[in-house]
């Protein structure tokens, strides 16, 4: 991140040194949020239930960071104590079922929480509330406004509809829909009125709802200057981004489970989490009210009209300066067991494939390659085979190596590389990833540097801990070709590294605290 200067200053009356906590700082709303909280003078504290995750992030050391669960009641009350405001960004869009029962039992727990603590403001970032039959993404985000609402604390639920900005699933899926496909035949919800926002502008109103007097309780509908239909924002997306204008052929057969294939198969935004976004656009979501201008003046510049908040977002994009991803948010039901090599393990069934070789390059040239894995610059071997195992995970419902990675140079704990989350990462001597990827069990991918008499080595491991005789089926069934993939990537590690020419180019210099003029 630069050191340019900030475009939307801070709201007026903001910065009054009070303790906010923010949920969700390691998904993408919350991951920004953060930084912009800090910059207007509060104090910052962060609730996850994994810590970790937070370690790398840019504003870590300016924060303070607790391990708490929403659902469980004491650790939720022990992170609310001393706080003022109390930021919830929490949702389960994505899980396999039930989400909306998770969504209720988490806001329950943590509005009453808020009130036990004597918490003096409760923020909340939901979704649109329009008067017709909602999607059950909806339905659920405007139940848990409505708790937010009645947890006898003062409280603000926005309500946005699109939020367009870099990194985002929405934007995202908006984005690799009109890129790839010229021509595009659609569904009905294509002509469905949305009133979409840019990401600077959601920033704006969060940070301004921690200074709203405590007599204003209720929620407010947030949106940009555009009312569009979906198929108008591919249009004008493409426009922006330099494309032939696209042809849309809108169809009545295609069902929001058709709907969420189809987006899956062109999108890096998996099934089940397009399944709830595809459904939400069957709904009109526009702005009912602006009512928050009473409250809160616009940004200096005003609010960023459509094709404004595109230009920011894609220039982010392509100057590799994504701040947070979609991806950054757990995937509901990802495992979280141990490394099977951790004290704690409970043991069982481990296999593995271990490799390493001399590379004949500096070791932090060997770390470069390492760090800059998966993405654009792939696994280094068998790219069919990577790209067959990458499409049958989509097939039976999986994330697929479309996701990609936020930084093409750097990595921190939490984020996503293709259908890998990274676990652990010591920079310039280790990188751990879990798999996401559907598989029968546990799986692993480690990568070290290590130097030794002078001579550097890359050691590569792979681990699999399965689950039932399908576990033990499925790794027999690879093996064959694991010398083919796991060998060759070791060696095309260790090549790359020596190959002075593939040297990526240096990381844009970023400031301690992480500030980016543009979001």
């Amino acid at each position: 991140m630069t050191g340019t200067p900030r475009t939307t200053p801070p709201p007026a009356g903001t910065g009054d040194g009070s303790l906010c906590l923010v949920t969700g700082a390691s998904g993408y709303i919350g991951g920004r949020l953060v930084p912009e909280l800090l910059d207007a003078g509060y104090r910052v504290r962060c609730m996850a239930r994994s810590p970790r995750r937070l370690r790398d992030h840019p504003w870590a050391d300016r924060v303070e960071i607790v391990q708490a669960d929403a659902t469980d009641p004491e650790s939720t009350r022990r992170a609310l104590e001393g706080v003022r405001v109390a930021y919830y960004l929490i949702h389960a869009i994505g899980g396999a079922g039930g989400f909306g029962e998770t969504d209720r039992r988490s806001a329950r727990t943590f509005a009453a929480a808020a009130r036990d603590a004597g918490v003096g403001r409760l923020v909340y970032l939901g979704g649109m509330d329009p008067d017709e039959d909602l999607s059950p993404h909806l339905r659920s985000r405007a139940e848990v406004g409505r708790i937010m609402l009645d947890a006898g604390v003062p409280a603000v639920w926005l309500r946005a509809a699109v939020i367009i900005g870099s990194g985002s699933a929405s934007f995202e899926m908006l984005r690799y829909l009109t890129e790839r496909l010229p021509v595009m035949v659609t569904p009905r919800w294509v002509h469905s009125r949305i009133q979409p926002i840019a990401i600077r502008d959601v920033l704006h109103y969060l940070v301004a709802s921690a200074a709203l007097p405590a007599r204003v309780s209720r929620g407010f509908d947030i949106g940009g200057p555009d009312v569009l239909t979906y198929r108008e924002m591919m249009r004008r997306y493409a426009a922006v981004a330099g494309l032939r204008p696209r042809l849309v052929v809108p169809v009545p057969v295609l069902s929001p489970w058709l709907s969420s294939l189809w987006v899956g198969a062109i999108t890096p935004v998996p099934g089940r989490l397009a399944r709830p976004l595809v459904e939400s656009l069957r709904n009109e979501v526009i702005c009912r009210e602006h009512d928050i201008a009473r409250y809160v003046p616009p940004p200096d510049e005003g609010l960023a009209g459509f094709e404004r908040a595109v230009s920011l977002a894609l220039r982010r994009v392509r100057e590799a300066d994504v701040a947070t991803r979609w991806s950054s948010a757990s995937v509901p039901g990802a495992p979280s067991d141990p490394l099977p090599t951790d004290p704690d393990w409970a043991g069982g069934s481990l296999y593995t494939d271990e490799r390493s070789r001399p590379v004949d390059a500096p070791p932090q040239r060997l770390w470069e390659v390492i760090e800059g894995i998966g993405g654009e610059r792939g696994w280094y071997s068998f790219p069919l085979a990577w790209r067959a195992r990458g499409l049958l995970d989509r097939l039976v419902g999986g994330v697929g190596l479309r996701r990609g990675r936020r930084d093409p140079r750097r990595l921190r704990i939490g984020e996503t590389v293709d259908f890998w989350r990274v676990e652990e990462i010591e920079p310039g001597r280790l990188l751990r990833l879990r798999a996401e990827m559907r598989v029968p069990g546990l799986a692993w991918l480690e990568l070290s540097v290590s130097e030794r008499d002078g001579r550097v080595r890359y050691a590569q491991r792979a681990l699999f801990h399965p689950r039932g005789l399908l576990g033990h089926c499925y790794w027999w069934a690879f093996k064959p070709f694991h010398n083919r993939v796991f060998g060759g990537m070791c060696q095309g590690i260790a090549r790359a590294a020596e190959r002075d020419g593939d040297a990526p180019p240096s990381a844009p210099a970023k400031s301690r605290n992480g500030r980016r003029a543009l979001r």
